[in-house]
């Protein structure tokens, strides 16, 4: 039997500059605890890095996909069925829907280091989500994969 195949899989990771700061964060700690000797200044260097590190890489871990006739988005996993027309933002509409146009009753995986987003309207009554805004390097592939999906499901 062959595996289905997953028409959209994306991974928001950070952007490389931001592993730079990981390796400032633990030169800093390495200075902080310099007064305190070698030890502990190598000690501080290692954790303050690694801790660092961790919080860079699980935010830079979160997964848009659709799957299975859903759009797995972060931590939510809504059915194609409850979803609306989608739209592609382009970098300033992006940049307004993450501001002043945004609806505090949205979901969204917002990273603010990703330019363009999807914006899908949930057509579910009984849910009162409005819209769904998904940060996407590829909105027009995202896009095609939820029509393509909610074909299948129809």
């Amino acid at each position: 039997m062959v595996p289905p195949v997953t028409p959209y899989d994306e991974r928001l990771t950070a952007p490389r500059s931001w592993w730079l700061l990981v390796a400032l964060v633990g030169v800093a700690m390495a200075l902080t605890l310099l007064p305190f000797g070698t030890l502990p200044m190598l000690g501080g260097l290692v954790a303050g890095a690694a801790v660092c590190a961790v919080l860079v890489s699980a935010y830079g871990s979160v997964r848009v996909r659709v799957v299975a006739g859903s759009l797995v988005a972060g931590d939510a996993r809504i059915p194609v069925t409850a979803l609306g027309e989608a739209h592609a933002l382009d970098a300033e509409e992006t940049r307004a829907w993450r501001t002043y146009k945004a609806d505090p009753r949205a979901h969204m995986v917002l990273r603010s280091y990703v330019p363009t987003a999807v914006r899908i309207e949930v057509t579910d009554p009984s849910d009162p989500t409005p819209y769904v805004y998904v940060s996407t390097r590829e909105p027009e592939r995202l896009i095609s994969a939820l029509a393509s999906e909610r074909e299948a499901a129809a």
